[in-house]
């Protein structure tokens, strides 16, 4: 996924997302278990590509559940203020 080298390309490609699924009616409760989900499969699986990323993989392993919950609630909010809905 080249998205995933680029913080800026990959903050977009997740409010594309986010934007898609909030169109198609999916509820704020299942956008925030999906993040958790997504956050939890890339931490597990993918290398941090970029300092950003660094930093959240870095913050991801050290969090609880709680907290990791409240690390892919932020991120929702992050894309959903900053990323590109196009």
């Amino acid at each position: 996924m080249s998205m995933l080298n680029d913080w800026k390309e990959w903050e977009d490609f997740l409010a594309n997302r986010l934007h898609q699924a909030q169109d198609k009616g999916m509820s704020e409760g299942a956008i925030s278990s999906l993040a958790y989900q997504v956050g939890d499969y890339l931490a597990s699986n993918v290398d941090p590509k970029n300092e950003q990323q660094r930093v959240l993989s870095d913050l991801w392993s050290v969090a609880d559940e709680k907290e990791q919950q409240a690390i892919a609630n932020v991120m929702v909010k992050l894309v959903q203020n900053n990323g590109s809905s196009q």
